[in-house]
């Protein structure tokens, strides 16, 4: 697959992190296909991480992705997937290697700057709520 879905969150975007952390994205080969910052609503974030609703983080991340603005963006590159997740490094930036975009811009394992898609089906499916 060719695109992915990459959000910088909340976190990041209150810390300024918005414009560095495109500028790893295409500096890594990526190309932007389409992109927008928007204030979650509840409704929205609730939708979007549904596949959580069972969990007991679901609370705390919905309130978390509606606590300021995120960045949205549509990623091209071959294997965009991959190569978008393996940028971003691991969940918990303290486990991140050295030099991926949670190692450097994250704070734990629910302030970790960015998300990705996990798989290519869903990279459609979150494409899809966005765009």
């Amino acid at each position: 697959m060719i695109y992915t879905l990459a959000i910088i969150k909340p976190d990041a975007m209150k810390k300024g992190y918005k414009e560095d952390i495109r500028s790893e994205i295409l500096d890594n080969g990526f190309k932007i296909a389409e992109e927008k910052t928007i204030h979650l609503s509840k409704e929205q974030a609730e939708r979007f991480y549904a596949v959580h609703k069972d969990k007991p983080f679901f609370i705390e991340l919905v309130e978390f992705m509606t606590s300021f603005e995120s960045h949205i963006m549509k990623l091209e590159k071959e294997n965009a997937v991959i190569e978008w997740r393996n940028l971003m490094g691991a969940t918990d930036p303290s486990k991140a290697d050295q030099g991926t975009i949670r190692s450097k811009f994250g704070t734990d394992i629910s302030m970790n700057a960015t998300h990705g898609s996990d798989s290519n089906e869903n990279a459609t499916i979150e494409i899809n709520h966005f765009f």
